[in-house]
């Protein structure tokens, strides 16, 4: 999928650096810094849910140890 980004001044500038010190170019740059971030909303999803189940299965024993 095509698109385009426009980036603020000093972020494209930041950006440019980093992707020249790691001899990549900035579409590489980018997609990768997309691809973690996308990974690392996942993994907290899936941290949510299960937290979300615990508390719903064991909300009163936490709360008894909270409270010990």
């Amino acid at each position: 999928m095509a698109m385009t980004l426009r980036l603020p001044e000093e972020l494209e500038k930041q950006v440019e650096a980093i992707a020249a010190r790691r001899h990549v170019s900035k579409h590489a740059l980018i997609t990768e810094s997309v691809a973690r971030l996308v990974e690392a909303e996942e993994e907290q999803r899936q941290v949510d849910e299960v937290l979300d189940y615990a508390f719903e299965r064991y909300g009163d024993v936490i709360e008894r140890l909270a409270d010990a």
